[in-house]
Order: structure tokens, then C-alpha cells, then sequence
């Protein structure tokens, strides 16, 4: 019967399922304008109710810098993705006490851990449109001129609006820098750690089964975010009191099936649909296929001086996580590219749309704007080239660290509202909290094995890439010697203090003369570059004023011509809150494969090889074969649904999104797309694009029936 059952779910996937995904990451202040199509689709809330941020849901919904995740109790109980939290697990982790492995509990608050410096919850509570603060007259600028006005604009507006205690604000640009607006949050700075299920189940089928369906994985955790007795922002203290959210959302372990509306609502990082076509073939002919091979030689030299048991190990494996994930999403996108033709179809759409311009001489002004935005693309391409692999010869962490010590030096010897991003008083916390991680993320004979490798792919660049500076410093003219140069890196670890967060810490309050009296032989390759770094940085703001002069032209044009073809029309991501929504679905991602809707417990059986990455927990493995399913199973498929696909539009940092139901309940949380799908960063495929969502059933059933985290059941409320 199930084998049957199987079989006539996969014909009815395949014969059924419509193609026509949903394509938009809409910002909330869009959704009034496709109100009857997200009804006709399902929702059964007032689609109004969306754009107010400080109501249920949307409420409810925050970022965490990087991810994004939700309030899920009174408490200030947060829940994201597992590999969002990841980090933190692997902070407060030893080889002989390892999270990773063993999964992270709190039983009691008093249990729950600091996580990793500098992470943070953002609750936004305001957006502004200033538009017309931040353009006003600035047409009329030079490059330089106009990109210096609009930054200084950004930090004036920034610092006004943070003027209110606890609040972190960002001016965010949209269509190219046709629009601005001024987003703000409270910052939640205290931020523990409470549940993590083992990697053998968050991070269950690892890179193997990353990007693929069927998946198997318990891609989730909690946070909870703390304040000062008085509700205000504050650092870690042990007198803080659990931040208490106007809203949170109700947690469902009710029947979500296939064809069920869902809609996610998060915070995507960025995507590049409106990139033209220079953009377009630089990435695919040169960056995307530099990186495979580059990073897949990364891995290797990590994973060759960082055994696996041992503390450099444990140290370096959020790094190893992120650079599997990339490696793969990176030969994704080069897969779908080919797949689609995406040069040929960008090539098609720049040739529709001048004809589109050529058709009315009004729109003269948008193909000058075109014209001299390919030209500057192309020119930028050239210096990426050039720099590249100068950026990662120069990537050692110390040399890193040193290089931003003395950045900030300089910078603070001008008042606070002129220093650059990331070197302004705002900006302090973060930066101490990233040189104290440090200590938990850095090994040296690990560091030292990456920097050869990067100085490897270095030397063999040609003469006009190479830089001099650099070169003199590590003694890289003519033939190099490999036993000298390995030599002259170990003077650099064996001479340094760097590797101390204290000496660190203290360096932040030194000034220029202070490093450029150093001995310290990193320090003094940091000075040795900055004055080269600084043109160099100075170019590509000349190329970036020059862009935002050209760009909001480009965009008018684009967004207007596909209105006159009836195209949806939305901004690229930009990390800024969106909604996307569409129904769970299966689909046909190529000539004979089928993708059933749902995964099952079964599966985990299935995969099982009691090895790491398929080395599922015994005690699950034992739920399992006793089909002890409690109040979590779907009727539909017999079994409790581990995760599931949905038509939804998403990108890099919408993972942990929340994924609601119709009435805005948690039915599972956002973590992956398929591997067919993740070229949809730049060209949206209906047929391909699908996203992977981790069931808030599978969720309950692991913390149930595992794990023991009947506790935070408790605290949550659950939709039976």
C-alpha cells in the first residue's frame, strides 16, 4: 500500500503541478498592489496587515545580520536555522566539550549560553522614505563629489536616528539609488544561546545533500534575546531579563499540505536581476569559475592542517561550512546559467529593451545611461581582475586584524562623522567583539597553510598584477624559493602578539606613530600597504560615484519597459525586510526527475550509514522504526514530514525565515533551495526555482521525542 501510495503521489506531482512559481521579493510597502493575487493564492489574513511592521506578524519577524529568524514567545524565544547558529555553537565548543557533535540544551535561562561576539537581534520599528534628502542635488556633482555627498548624507541620517538609546538604523538604497530608505531597529545585544540540535541531525546529510531534495535536515535552533531590567538595550549581563515582544508567532503541528499557501517574510541578501550583461559575463566567465577552483584548494588546506578531532579543527568549521556552501551554490549558478542560457537571454533582454528606448526619442537620455554604465562595468571587471588574487594573498587573519587597527588609527584622527563606515563610535562594540572571536576562529599553523596557498595562486599572476609593495615586504621579486618563503611566514607567527586578544583589544586606542613604531612584523606589512589600499580604494569610489550617477537611469528604464510588458517589477535584495508567497509544491526540474512536496522520518532510515554526514542520533533512528510519530504526523503522506518545497522566490539570507500558513501561523522555517533553482539570484526560472523549508512538525517531533526540550514546547504556543 505505501509503495502504491508513493507512486500515485509522485504521478499526481508530476501531472499536476503548475510551473508558474511566484516570482517577487516584495518589500512590505508593495504588497498592497498585489493584495487580490496573494488572496486568489490563499492568504486568508488581510493582506494590509503586512505592511505594518510593528503589528502581527510582521512584528514578530527579525534579522539577525546575516540570517534571519522570528519571535516564537513572550519570552523572547528567537528561532533561525541551525547553520545560522551554528557559529555560536561552534564558539563555545572544545574538542572535549563539543556542541557540534552533542547538540546544545538549556535546561533552566540560567543554562543558556553567550553567543558568538557580535550577534545580534534586530527588531525593526520604522522605515522612512528620504529620498529626497539623500538626492537632492547631487546630479549635478562629479563622481567623487557625488559619491562623498551621499555617504556623508547616509551617516547624517544614520546619526540623527540613532540619537534614540538602543537603536541600530541603516539608510538602505533601492533601484540602483533611484530610492532610498531609513530603516530602524532596536539592537538587541544580548543574545544566548538555548537550542541546538546535534549537527547529526542540523546538520544532517551535510555538503553531500546540500542544495539537493530529497532533504532530511533538522535545520533549526533558538536563540533568546535579553535586556536590562528597564527593557532597554544592553550588553551580556547576568542581571539582563529576557526581551518581552509586542508580537510573536504561534508555532502550527497542523495539517500544512501540498498545495497549501505559504508565504516567508525575511530578510534576503542580495541578488543581481537587473545586472547587465557585462556584469553578467564577467561573473560567469571569470569570477564564478576562478572561485570553484580556488575554494575547493581552500578546503583541502584546511581540512590537510586541521585534522578532524582537534581543536584547530572545531576552530575552523563554520569557515569549512561556509566555504562547502558556496563552493556548491557557486557551481549551481554556473550549472543554471548554462542551463537557461542566461548570457544569451541577458543579451536578448538589453537588445528588447533598446529597441524598447529607440521607439521614443524621450528615452534618449535612459540609452546614454546604458551605454556608459556597460563601459564602466567593463572597467570595473578589469580592476576585480587585477585585484583579485592580491585580496586573498593579503586575507591572513593577524595581518587582517592589523590592517583594521590601524585603519581605525587613522581614521580616528578625524571627527566621528567623517570616518569611513565600520571606524565610527557606532561601530566599536562590533569591532572589539571581531577581534575578540578571533580567539575561537584562528589557529596559525592553520592560518600560516591557507596564506601559501594564497601566495601560490599570487605569484603566478602576471607582472602588471603584482603589486609592489607587497612584494618587497615578503621578498617576492624573481624566483621565490618555497622553503624561504614558508620560512619568512613562520618569523611573521613566531613575531607576533597579535595572537593575544588583549594586545588587540589595546592596540584599538594606539595611534598612527604607535604602529608605524612597531616591530611587529604584521603591523608593519599593514603599514606598509595602506597607503597602496587607500588609491585603490579610492578608485573604486570614483568608478561607484560614477555608477550611482548611471545606474538609477538604467533602472527607470528597465522597470519601465517590463511594466509595458506586464512584468512584475520589485527591487533586488538588498538584506531589507521582504515578503515572498506562493504554495507548497513539487516540481519537474529536468526531463524525467519528479520532486515529491515532502520528506518523511523514513527517509532519515533510508540514508542512514551510521557515518557522518548520514549518522542520524540513535535514539531517533529507534523513534523512528517504532513509527512513534506522537501528534505530528501528516495523513497525507503517513508519516511526519521533515521538510518541504514550496514555488518561493528566496536567496542567501532569507534562511531562517519564517514560512507561515494562510493565517500567519510558523508551519516551518526557510533553510535552502535546490540545487536547479539556485541560479534565480539571477535570472528567475518558474520551472526550477524551489525552496527548502524545514517542517515546524519535524521540528516539534526532534525537540519531543529526542531531544527532551519539552520545556520550550511548553513556552511556545503551539496550533494543534
Amino acid at each position: 500500500m505505501r509503495k502504491t501510495a508513493t507512486i500515485a503521489a509522485l504521478l499526481a506531482c508530476t501531472a499536476t503541478a503548475p510551473i508558474a512559481a511566484k516570482e517577487g521579493m516584495f518589500t512590505p510597502g508593495q504588497l498592497p498592489e498585489i493584495a487580490e493575487d496573494l488572496k486568489e493564492t490563499g492568504l486568508e489574513i488581510d493582506p494590509e496587515t503586512l505592511t505594518d511592521l510593528t503589528g502581527f506578524p510582521m512584528g514578530a519577524i527579525v534579522s539577525l545580520g546575516g540570517c534571519s529568524a522570528s519571535f516564537v514567545s513572550p519570552e523572547g524565544l528567537v528561532v533561525t536555522n541551525h547553520h545560522c547558529a551554528r557559529g555560536s555553537v561552534q564558539y563555545n565548543s572544545t574538542a572535549e566539550n563539543n556542541y557540534l557533535e552533542n547538540g546544545f540544551l538549556a535546561k533552566a535561562k540560567g543554562d543558556e549560553l553567550p553567543a558568538a561576539p557580535g550577534s545580534r537581534i534586530y527588531v525593526t520599528t520604522e522605515i522612512t522614505d528620504v529620498t529626497a534628502r539623500m538626492r537632492d542635488g547631487v546630479d549635478a556633482l562629479s563622481a567623487t563629489e557625488r559619491y562623498d555627498t551621499l555617504e556623508q548624507r547616509m551617516k547624517d541620517i544614520t546619526a540623527e536616528c540613532e540619537q534614540d538609546a538602543g537603536s541600530r538604523c541603516q539608510v538602505a538604497s533601492f533601484y540602483g539609488g533611484a530610492e532610498y530608505t531609513l530603516i530602524k531597529r532596536l539592537e538587541v545585544r544580548d543574545v544566548r544561546l538555548v537550542y541546538a540540535p546535534a549537527d547529526s541531525i542540523g546538520k544532517y546529510g551535510g555538503d553531500i545533500d546540500n542544495w539537493m531534495w530529497p532533504r532530511h535536515t533538522g535545520d533549526f535552533a533558538f536563540y533568546r534575546a535579553y535586556v536590562a531590567p528597564d527593557g532597554s538595550a544592553a550588553d551580556y549581563s547576568e542581571d539582563n531579563v529576557p526581551y518581552q515582544p509586542e508580537h510573536h508567532l504561534k508555532v502550527s503541528a497542523a495539517d500544512l499540505d501540498d498545495g497549501d499557501f505559504v508565504m516567508a517574510a525575511g530578510y534576503p541578501g542580495s541578488t543581481q536581476r537587473y545586472a547587465t550583461l557585462a556584469e553578467v559575463e564577467n561573473t560567469f566567465s571569470w569570477t564564478y569559475p576562478t572561485y570553484v577552483t580556488l575554494v575547493n584548494d581552500w578546503i583541502d588546506t584546511i581540512e590537510e592542517a586541521a585534522p578532524e578531532g582537534s581543536d584547530a579543527r572545531v576552530k575552523y568549521e563554520s569557515l569549512l561550512a561556509g566555504l562547502n556552501n558556496f563552493e556548491k551554490n557557486t557551481r549551481g549558478q554556473l550549472e543554471g546559467a548554462r542551463r537557461v542560457g542566461l548570457v544569451d537571454r541577458r543579451r536578448a533582454r538589453e537588445e528588447e529593451l533598446a529597441a524598447w528606448i529607440a521607439a521614443d526619442p524621450s528615452r534618449a537620455n535612459y540609452g546614454e545611461a546604458i551605454t556608459g554604465l556597460q563601459a564602466l562595468n567593463e572597467a570595473g571587471a578589469a580592476a576585480a581582475k587585477k585585484a583579485f588574487w592580491y585580496n586573498f594573498a593579503t586575507r591572513p587573519a593577524l595581518l587582517s586584524a592589523a590592517q583594521r587597527l590601524y585603519r581605525l588609527s587613522q581614521e580616528r584622527l578625524k571627527p566621528d562623522a567623517q570616518r569611513e563606515p565600520g571606524y565610527q563610535d557606532r561601530d566599536m562594540t562590533f569591532f572589539a567583539q571581531g577581534l575578540q572571536a578571533l580567539d575561537r576562529r584562528y589557529e596559525a599553523s592553520v592560518d600560516k597553510a591557507q596564506w601559501l596557498l594564497f601566495l601560490d595562486t599570487y605569484l603566478e599572476e602576471p607582472a602588471e598584477n603584482r603589486v609592489a609593495v607587497f612584494d618587497d615586504a615578503l621578498g617576492l621579486a624573481g624566483d621565490v624559493d618555497a622553503a624561504a618563503l614558508s620560512a619568512k611566514l613562520d618569523s611573521y607567527y613566531a613575531g607576533t602578539t597579535l595572537d593575544d586578544s588583549e594586545t588587540r583589544l589595546a592596540l584599538m586606542d594606539a595611534s598612527p606613530a604607535d604602529f608605524e613604531a612597531s616591530e611587529d612584523p604584521f603591523i608593519q606589512l599593514a603599514v606598509a600597504l595602506y597607503e597602496y589600499e587607500r588609491e585603490q580604494e579610492a578608485e573604486a569610489e570614483e568608478r561607484a560615484g560614477r555608477a550611482q550617477a548611471l545606474r538609477p537611469a538604467y533602472m527607470k528604464a528597465i522597470t519601465q519597459w517590463q511594466r509595458s510588458q506586464g512584468l512584475s517589477t520589485y527591487p533586488d535584495a538588498n538584506s531589507t525586510l521582504r515578503v515572498t508567497y506562493g504554495t507548497v509544491m513539487g516540481g519537474s526540474p529536468k526531463d524525467g526527475m519528479a520532486y515529491l512536496p515532502f520528506t518523511t522520518l523514513e527517509g532519515i532510515l533510508e540514508k542512514d550509514t551510521g557515518e557522518d554526514p548520514f549518522n542520524a542520533p540513535a535514539k531517533q533512528l529507534q523513534e523512528i522504526r517504532e513509527k512513534d510519530y506522537g501528534p505530528y504526523a501528516l495523513d497525507s503522506i503517513g508519516s511526519v514530514p521533515v521538510n518541504f518545497l514550496s514555488d518561493l522566490d528566496s536567496t542567501g539570507g532569507n534562511s531562517g525565515s519564517a514560512t507561515l500558513n494562510a493565517r500567519a501561523e510558523l508551519v516551518g522555517l526557510l533553510f535552502d533551495g535546490t540545487f536547479e533553482s539556485v541560479n534565480s539570484d539571477w535570472d528567475f526560472d518558474p520551472r526550477t526555482t524551489r525552496t527548502i523549508h524545514v517542517d515546524t512538525r519535524y521540528m516539534l517531533w526532534v525537540m519531543d521525542k529526542v531531544d527532551g526540550a519539552e520545556g520550550l514546547i511548553e513556552e511556545m504556543d503551539i496550533v494543534e
